[in-house]
């Protein structure tokens, strides 16, 4: 008994906090615990928002097996593409604050034609000049790129001959694009001067209060840091990201994922009008699923689905909702808000294979709900049901 105590201990070190008294629980430890070993799942870990309070966090398994070090709520994890939600935060305040005009032409937010962009940085990234002849890059807007209908596959090097090109008209349809933030992150910083991350930092994490949270690596992570596992149980190093990019790097932890859901959810991130506006339902989504991004619209679309202003909107049954993911091949990450419920639910694992059990989560923690899981990931491909 002692021996199964002190397992539990550790696994669930630092980490599995009492909610305030009388407070609804959420999820219960073992029953993670069972959906993680059903799965396979070496890390895991969870916070519930509640009317713009942390009301639990925990983290459960490893941040490395092999070394049998625990995660833990103040572990630095893979942010993935929940950066892009975060990122749209600082370019929603400059425009609250008059600095930025969501609907202006690109051409008029540089100093120069964005097919002139070659910045030397980024493994290419932020070379716009393959745009060139192509005018539609004119119609491009912080809206239109903020609601992934830039009409770039998601990223250039999927394409055959590696180009970026325009796939459809900017701002018909949705097609999710990390390219699109990219041209984003290029506005923020060639546009209005600003250091991305230095901006990120001063008016995310500082104000929230992250502390274990940024946009490129820092030494102090290494310290405390999850490594990721495959669908094939392989373990993968932790990326040290050397600059900032609008798209995909932050690393961050789950405590401090619980404080900035919070925030936002009490006004404390954008004003009442701007966190409104950022979560209307901008486009109607009316494809089968998000991957592949360019697949023609040819099933009915679920009810709801619209893209939001860094993130998507969907109808729950309880009113409003919304939510944002982050995949790479050893990360698994979401966000989802209730709305009419004034309830959030954040899941960050350093293992993929989580994503499969995050239906079952998001049951414990919200209660029956109408999270769009097909539509994000693909029953097909993750093992989820149809």
């Amino acid at each position: 008994m002692k021996a199964l105590f002190a397992v539990v201990l550790l696994l669930c070190l630092g980490s599995c906090a009492t909610p305030p008294g009388g407070a609804d629980p959420g999820w219960v430890d073992a029953d993670i615990e069972r959906l993680m070993a059903r799965e396979g799942v070496q890390g895991l870990a969870l916070a519930l928002v509640d009317d713009g309070r942390v009301l639990k966090q925990a983290a459960y398994g490893w941040r490395n097996a092999g070394r049998r070090l625990p995660l833990r709520t103040d572990t630095v994890m893979y942010g993935a593409s929940l950066t892009k939600t975060v990122f749209a935060l600082p370019v929603l305040q400059l425009a609250q604050e008059g600095k930025l005009d969501l609907d202006a032409p690109v051409a008029t937010l540089l100093p120069k034609p964005l097919p002139e962009y070659a910045l030397a940085r980024g493994d290419g990234r932020f070379d716009f000049r393959q745009l060139a002849g192509d005018d539609r890059w004119r119609l491009l807007t912080p809206r239109i790129l903020l609601i992934h209908a830039a009409g770039f596959a998601n990223f250039r090097w999927l394409e055959p001959d590696g180009r970026l090109r325009f796939h459809f008209t900017p701002g018909s349809r949705y097609a999710y694009s990390a390219e699109g933030f990219y041209v984003l992150q290029l506005i923020v910083e060639e546009g209005l001067g600003l250091e991305l991350g230095r901006a990120m930092q001063e008016r995310v994490f500082d104000r929230v209060g992250m502390p274990d949270t940024g946009m490129q690596w820092r030494p102090d992570f290494a310290a405390n840091l999850a490594d990721g596992y495959t669908t094939e149980g392989r373990m993968e190093p932790h990326d040290e990201r050397g600059s900032p990019v609008a798209a995909g790097s932050m690393d961050t932890s789950i405590a401090d994922q619980a404080r900035l859901w919070a925030a936002l959810q009490r006004g404390a991130v954008l004003g009442a009008a701007m966190r409104a506006e950022m979560l209307r339902a901008q486009l109607p989504i009316r494809s089968a699923s998000q991957f592949p991004t360019l697949a023609v619209d040819t099933a009915a679309p679920v009810p709801g689905l619209a893209a939001g202003l860094g993130m998507v909107t969907f109808r729950d049954r309880s009113g409003p909702a919304w939510f944002k993911g982050g995949h790479n091949d050893s990360t698994g990450n979401m966000v989802i808000c209730l709305e009419a419920r004034r309830r959030c639910l954040v899941m960050l694992a350093n293992d993929v294979r989580a994503e499969r059990i995050f239906p079952d989560i998001a049951r414990l923690a919200l209660g029956p709900n109408d999270m769009p899981w097909r539509w994000e990931y693909g029953w097909y491909r993750h093992g989820l049901p149809p």
